[in-house]
């Protein structure tokens, strides 16, 4: 599909469908998201080291089987279309959800958690068929625009989420997480539109079996695939213990799950403003430009969360946090877009997928046990340490990328 096809399709009607479907996909998963780790001590009677081990197996269940399934939906998405993998995410998802509201042990959480990671891949489909259908010229921009769907749900999220855990329970969180899938679920089915027309492949014996044969620079393609594993490990370190890490600045006393619910909020406050400019700035100026500042401006900010002694601090620097994820989440995209065929687009976003759940299920697992071996802000400086690595890997493997960021020569 060329420009002139893409420019005439639906794409725009379906950037702003799924936009709120995004945005009530992040609703959905932050309402929970924060305050897991509360809900797993909740569970049984556990030390400190315990409750920081359950709280990252339970987020790391999710994403290990997601990043075992996600090539696969992937695969099957490039044949058959995304819109389906949209309703199959959503509605497995809403179930699994539902089912978590029941359980009355932290190993039937976790294996649910296993679950839903069956089915996960819904914002991931919804950016692949955005990706697929909106002009080259317009592609930063409009991936950075769908990115804040999911990043102003997650901002929501956990301030809904924190006024219900705190009025009622945190299990009904749950149910109302699946009943929000359930919306997106109809949604996705009865207002996206996709005209999928499956490219065949026809293989030639002399046809090399690679599969990153078909990718003018792999050396690209893999290093932004380790980096999404690289800044999604970051996040998904702190994801456990946030909520324990602000109950330890307020010295248990106090509205401890609202006021973890705004802490894990803020970042998305300052992404909804960022995300679209950079992703702009990107588009006319170079992705790798906008790569090259967010890296820069996540270590900076890092850094100092491990040494903070208040909540307001804390605070402060998670909304920088939201600049830099501005940055890096579309624009990681937004190469790989620029640098795949169209033709392999899904499988590219579902690649890119399964490095995001490794790295969600690496961070949530070694953010507890550092926790566990130290105490809370080792996560933070540990997160720095690993993205100024990530930034000297890229610049030394990947040098082109800061020059424009779009097409690098290999």
């Amino acid at each position: 599909m060329d420009d002139a096809e893409r420019e005439r399709g639906p794409w725009h009607r379906n950037l702003i469908v799924l936009w709120f479907c995004t945005f009530v996909a992040g609703m959905a998963f932050s309402e929970i998201m924060p305050f897991l780790s509360l809900f797993v001590s909740q569970l049984g009677d556990f030390t400190k080291a315990q409750v920081t081990f359950y709280s990252g197996l339970a987020f790391a269940a999710d994403y290990a089987i997601s990043a075992i399934s996600a090539p696969l939906w992937g695969i099957i998405a490039d044949k058959k279309g995304r819109k389906i993998m949209l309703l199959r995410a959503s509605f497995g998802m809403a179930v699994a959800m539902g089912l978590m509201g029941l359980v009355t042990n932290v190993w039937q959480l976790i294996a649910l958690r296993a679950l839903q990671g069956v089915f996960a891949g819904f914002i991931s489909n919804a950016q692949a068929l955005v990706a697929s259908q909106a002009p080259r010229k317009y592609s930063g921009r409009a991936l950075s625009t769908l990115i804040t769907g999911a990043v102003s749900g997650q901002l929501f999220g956990p301030v809904i989420g924190g006024f219900l855990a705190q009025l009622f329970s945190i299990r009904n969180t749950f149910f109302i997480t699946a009943g929000l899938l359930l919306v997106a679920f109809l949604l996705s089915l009865f207002f996206v539109q996709e005209h999928f027309k499956p490219v065949e492949h026809h293989r030639n014996p002399g046809d090399s079996r690679n599969p990153l044969a078909a990718f003018q620079n792999p050396r690209l393609i893999i290093m932004m695939l380790c980096s999404t594993a690289i800044v999604q490990f970051g996040n998904a370190s702190i994801a456990p213990i946030i909520s324990l890490y602000v109950r330890e600045l307020m010295h248990y006393k106090g509205p401890i799950t609202v006021v973890a619910g705004i802490i894990a909020a803020l970042p998305g406050i300052s992404n909804i403003f960022s995300a679209p400019r950079l992703g702009r700035y990107g588009d006319h100026h170079g992705s790798g430009k906008v790569l090259l500042f967010g890296y820069i401006f996540a270590v900076i900010m890092y850094f100092p969360q491990g040494i903070v002694t208040s909540v307001v601090a804390l605070g402060i620097l998670r909304f920088a946090i939201g600049i830099s994820d501005g940055a890096l989440y579309p624009e990681i995209q937004t190469v790989l877009t620029k640098n795949t065929p169209v033709n392999l687009t899904s499988t590219i976003f579902s690649y890119n997928q399964s490095f995001q759940a490794i790295g969600n299920m690496l961070g949530a697992l070694l953010g507890g046990l550092v926790a566990g071996w130290f105490n809370y802000n080792a996560v933070f400086i540990m997160t720095a340490l690993l993205l100024l690595i990530n930034l000297v890997l890229i610049l030394w493997l990947v040098p082109g990328i800061w020059k424009t960021g779009d097409r690098v020569a290999s």
